[in-house]
């Protein structure tokens, strides 16, 4: 993913403290100068200063809502944060929304939609909207909500949350016939509500008065091709067949082909010309797909009777359909067939959230989270992301001591094609979510999973003590819930022999007492009583507690489940108030 870019500019010394605080590029105090430098390059300002100056910066820039960077202005008290520009389209209402979670302040979004919990319809995840999007909304802030409904094939795409209910259909598609040809499209329906309509459509149409169309990526190409086969003439082939199948370019999610072809140049160039992912199966898994047009040639060259049909299938998932059937290059050398996906591929990103604080979340966890259909997560967990929440989720909310079935919630959603962000705090791989899912997985036939690292209650108490990890160090959970205690003795005792820094996780609860003292007496066993320690609460949360003390002195009474209890090696020293674990180079090796 790549990392937008955003400047943030001060006039005051008051200001500086506030950009102090935020993750951007700073540069100098002259607003104007920068804007007017920098507006075509960046894909946001936050401007620390008064709106009439910041606004008399950008006025000489703005062209269109569409390209001109997201403009945010905050006061140098940082009382509120307001988007000026780039609202929806360029990001500026969430980059608003950053600025005021990270300072506190209160974020002033005068979006309509916002305001009122209405999606988006130019910014819906997974969708591109086209047509009458500022008319249609205008109608449903009025009180007269568009009518809903989705082309013949796509009756089963999931819509976001927020959309009024599906009724009816926009018309047949129609099914590919002998020829392997898609019908034409039919009519949007007797007409439009007084709300307009949106529709959900992959048909190569214009947008009617009052429609918006919903382009989902929905078409998969099937590719095979000679070697050297003509680039122009691939792409010339997927051109006619898109149009003669009334099928929008715009809808294309993939392209796909056997992997002996993966560096093929003709058909990388047709995936970078329609800006998607080129996927790759091998002959065996091509062999095992039904087609209505194998070949003897194909399956004697390659070992599949086919390359672009069954590609095709494969890579548009279950219940996929073919709308155009195999067609051949005028020069014999590349062949293409176009499946429709029945539901969009699903996904489930186990996402870190950090300590909790918005600064410490890290840019794939905020972009998973917000390119989500739905959000799952123990309460208090998906509050740490409550700013990354709009109109479009669905939010899952369980208790804690519902792992177990918070894990099968979200494999099942992503297995039925749903966008799904499992939000953990810390990191989902450290005593969180990760391994459960990974675990679960294929008994939901192992759908997309991406696991979305975060800092770690150790790392952010680490940072808050100066280095304790410097050198060698491990981590213990104190919970005996699933761990027997004599496994976590023998390796707080193995902890203890290999002179690791330790970081005690899960260190005490209101009906657990007796587990923290026994493992502080068995680091004692092998290291003096005055070795560094250290109980961190919340770190970096705002009921954050820091208690710099020793093996010996670390107090019981100061620790809680939301503690981590760090505990030096024999090397570790307290270094002006910071705790350090000297890796051995330096000027005195």
């Amino acid at each position: 993913m790549t990392q937008r870019r955003v400047v943030c500019c001060t006039v005051t010394a008051a200001g500086d403290a506030v950009a102090d605080r935020l993750p951007y590029e700073r540069h100098s105090s002259d607003i104007t100068g920068t804007v007017a430098r920098l507006w075509d390059e960046v894909d946001g300002f936050v401007l620390v200063c008064a709106t009439g100056i910041a606004v008399r910066a950008i006025a000489p820039h703005l062209r269109s809502k569409r390209t001109d960077p997201a403009v945010v202005c905050i006061d140098d008290a940082a009382r509120f944060v307001v988007t000026l520009a780039g609202g929806h389209e360029r990001g500026g209402n969430r980059l608003a929304s950053d600025v005021a979670s990270i300072t506190g302040a209160t974020a002033v979004i005068t979006t309509a939609t916002d305001s009122r919990g209405i999606p988006s319809l130019g910014s819906l995840p997974r969708f591109r909207a086209e047509g009458d999007v500022a008319g249609v909304t205008r109608a449903w802030l009025d009180g007269s909500p568009p009518l809903v409904r989705a082309d013949h094939g796509l009756e089963g795409w999931p819509l976001p949350r927020g959309l009024p209910g599906t009724t009816g259909e926009a018309g047949e598609a129609g099914e590919a016939g002998e020829a392997g040809e898609a019908g034409e499209a039919g009519e949007a329906g007797e007409g439009p509500s007084a709300g307009g309509s949106i529709t959900v459509s992959d048909r190569d149409r214009p947008p009617g008065e009052g429609e918006v169309l919903l382009r989902p990526a929905s078409l998969v190409i099937g590719v095979g091709a000679s070697s050297g086969a003509s680039a122009p003439g691939l792409s010339d082939l997927v051109r006619q067949v898109l149009g003669e199948a009334g099928l929008s370019r715009e809808c294309v999610a993939a392209v796909a082909t056997i992997d002996r072809k993966q560096g093929e140049p003709a058909i990388v160039s047709l995936a970078e010309e329609l800006g998607v992912c080129l996927t790759t199966f091998t002959s065996g898994e091509l062999a095992g797909v039904e087609v209505p047009n194998p070949s003897e040639a194909v399956l004697d060259a390659v070992g599949t009777a086919s390359v672009s049909e069954a590609a095709a299938l494969i890579a548009a998932g279950p219940g996929a359909s073919l709308v155009r059937h195999k067609s051949v290059s005028g020069g014999r050398d590349s062949t293409v067939a176009i499946a429709r996906r029945r539901t969009p591929s699903g996904h489930l990103a186990v996402v870190g959230l950090g300590p909790g604080e918005p600064a410490k979340r890290t840019v794939e966890a905020i972009a998973a989270v917000r390119a989500a259909d739905v959000v799952v997560g123990f309460g208090g967990y998906v509050d740490l992301a409550c700013d990354l929440i709009e109109a479009h989720h669905e939010v899952h909310r369980s208790p804690i001591g519902e792992e177990t079935e918070r894990c099968r919630y979200a494999l099942a959603r992503a297995a039925t094609g749903s966008r799904v962000a499992l939000v953990c705090s810390g990191d989902p791989g450290v005593y969180a979510m990760a391994s459960l899912v990974l675990e679960l997985s294929g008994q939901f036939g192992d759908p997309p999973v991406t696991v979305v690292a975060g800092v770690t209650a150790a790392l952010s108490a680490a940072a808050l003590l100066g280095a304790p990890l410097g050198h060698d160090h491990a981590s213990v959970s104190l919970s005996d819930l699933l761990t027997p205690w004599d496994v976590i003795e023998r390796r707080l005792k193995a902890v203890a022999d290999g002179d690791f820094v330790v970081s005690l996780y899960n260190p005490r609860s209101g009906r657990r007492v007796t587990q923290l003292p026994r493992a502080l007496e068995i680091l004692a066993g092998a290291r003096s009583p005055d070795t560094p320690a250290a109980v961190v609460t919340e770190a970096g949360r705002p009921e954050q507690e820091v208690v710099r003390t020793t093996l010996a002195g670390v107090d019981a009474g100061q620790v809680g489940m939301l503690s981590v209890v760090v505990v030096g090696s024999t090397q570790t020293r307290w270094i002006g108030g910071r705790m350090v674990t000297p890796r051995g180079y330096g000027s005195d090796r």
